[in-house]
């Protein structure tokens, strides 16, 4: 299996993709139906947060005839035991909104529990809106005997809900296996600074902190009772061997007493020491604090250090970890980085090209080349379909050919009303002066008719803005006059890299096959527009399926 990112309803995704007992591990964060539009936050052209977002999704659910055709299939189709859980949960909560959620998670349960292999576990990353309910359906998929944990994890150090309750600041993570035999690598926190003092007091002459332990034995052992160095053993013998006794003794770790009546004693470095096993209560991993170098704006990203824990915990190198709800890639990065197989699904272009980005900048990964990325437009016809299922999603993924932001998304542009986007639909800001002051790339999205008119107007826009450069993007090829129009707007002179043409129209078919490029300073070394991942060093092992060479 090889790395994968998909883009479409992770429901079809998970039943016409993936294989049944194909992954290890499945982690997934989904929308918790608190009535919330998720916003992405962008850089500002100084290299900060901008005001401007893009409404990613909204988690609000509805029952629609969608929800009730899933709610029958869930109810005929499935499991007895699933059926009667949701026509249970249905008497009870009615036709409503967390009745509609809880729909859409079991149906997408049942086959997140088929596509794991038999050794293979799930975490579910949840909040209290609907954790209670999420719990119900689990035990029903997984069965009560295969609930491992709840994870709770401390996900914020203050909250100004104190006035009528105790503040929320954790989040649920219920950890599931598929049957009793399952991948579980135990994880291990540093000591305290307390035990440390209390436990490890004792320091060698190369300055090594130990504690010393009692070699005896803790039940009779006739075979491990001898004597060593005239040092007798405890009634009971020994702990080890002989063998191990004198290793331990050429390798200075034995501590032997003033006087052959007392014990010989074992060195136990502090430093060879795993720590304290891991709870299931998280209160070392921060969340992702504004100033962090891993954030990206992303409105649900998780901290990757969280989903370092989960992957290494119940998975090793070379399994395949599933994500299901990916948005800006935590987990892939995360299973990237620990050697695993990745497959993740999102139903937005612009989560897809969000994890391109951070793939490419994070390990140095290219689309098609190092992974695959299935549901997105590969060629010319793959993008007239595209634009016409959703022009909005159409957008996004258009402009991430160029790694252009998206401007817009709120609601009103959804349902096609003109925004206060001005007329751009997308922008690239970089810096190409002493001054250090961001200039811009503003870009337009068409997916319809064009003309000279088109290009007339963003030369407008360009000069309005006072942009450096304006692009468009068209589906359709540009006609003679409109050609003629962009280069009579001239050219863009870079203080250090020459001249760019003023206006360029780019068409879709050339940017898929190579043949055109956005022409401006270079993006690598200038470009401020987007919260770039830090980059991860050493961390491209060659595993099997990983797509790497």
């Amino acid at each position: 299996m090889r790395n994968t990112l998909y883009y479409g309803d992770n429901l079809a995704i998970l039943r016409e993709h993936i294989p049944s007992e194909s992954v290890d591990l499945v982690y997934l964060d989904p929308p918790f139906n608190s009535n919330r539009n998720y916003n992405v936050l962008f850089r500002h052209e100084s290299g900060g947060d901008s005001m401007a977002q893009v409404q990613a999704f909204d988690d609000t659910w509805h029952w629609n005839q969608h929800t009730e055709a899933t709610y029958r299939e869930l109810t005929t189709r499935s499991r007895p035991e699933v059926g009667a859980m949701i026509a249970a949960l249905h008497e009870f909560i009615g036709e409503n909104q967390m009745m509609a959620y809880l729909v859409m998670m079991a149906a997408r349960l049942v086959e997140l529990h088929r596509v794991l292999k038999p050794t293979g576990s799930l975490y579910l990353h949840c909040d209290p809106t609907a954790s209670h309910y999420l719990k119900i359906l689990l035990d029903t998929v997984f069965g009560v005997q295969n609930y491992r944990n709840e994870v709770v994890w401390k996900r914020t150090n203050a909250h100004n809900d104190a006035a009528r309750k105790f503040p929320d600041v954790s989040d649920s993570i219920f950890f599931y296996s598929k049957s009793g035999v399952y991948t579980f690598n135990v994880q291990h926190l540093p000591y305290s600074e307390q035990h440390i003092a209390n436990s490890y007091r004792n320091v060698d002459a190369e300055g090594r902190r130990y504690a010393s332990r009692d070699l005896r034995s803790p039940n009779p052992r006739p075979n491990l009772t001898y004597d060593y160095k005239g040092y007798k053993p405890h009634q009971n013998g020994w702990s080890i061997s002989r063998e191990l006794m004198e290793k331990y003794d050429r390798d200075g770790r034995l501590i032997f007493p003033s006087s052959t009546e007392g014990r010989i004693r074992l060195k136990v470095y502090l430093d060879e020491m795993p720590g304290v096993p891991a709870s299931n209560v998280w209160e070392d991993i921060p969340p992702i604090q504004a100033s962090a170098g891993e954030r990206l704006g992303y409105p649900t990203q998780k901290p990757v250090a969280l989903l370092e824990r989960i992957i290494s915990a119940s998975s090793n190198p070379g399994d395949v970890v599933l994500d299901p709800f990916c948005g800006c890639g935590t987990t892939v990065a995360a299973a990237q980085k620990l050697g695993r197989t990745w497959l993740g699904i999102d139903i937005t272009h612009l989560a897809i090209a969000l994890q391109k980005y951070r793939l490419k900048a994070a390990f140095g990964l290219l689309d098609r080349k190092d992974y695959d990325v299935i549901g997105e437009p590969a060629d010319l016809a793959g993008a007239h379909q595209l634009a016409s299922e959703d022009r909005y999603q159409f957008q996004w993924w258009a402009l991430s050919l160029i790694q252009a932001q998206p401007l817009g998304g709120d609601g009103e542009s959804k349902r096609g009303k003109k925004g206060a986007d001005g007329g751009i639909d997308g922008v690239i800001a970089f810096i190409d002066d002493a001054s250090g002051k961001p200039k811009r790339v503003i870009v337009q999205v068409k997916s319809g008719h064009v003309s000279s008119a088109t290009v007339r107007d963003l030369r407008g826009v360009v000069e309005r803005e006072k942009a450096a450069i304006g692009v468009l993007i068209t589906l359709e090829p540009p006609t003679a006059p409109m050609v003629t129009e962009a280069a009579r707007a001239g050219v863009y002179q870079s203080f250090h890299w020459g001249e760019f043409p003023r206006l360029q129209i780019l068409t879709v078919e050339n940017l898929l096959n190579g043949r055109q490029r956005l022409l401006m300073p270079p993006q690598g070394q200038t470009a401020v527009t987007f919260k770039q991942a830090q980059r991860e060093e050493g961390e491209k092992p060659a595993q099997p399926g990983l797509g790497l060479e």
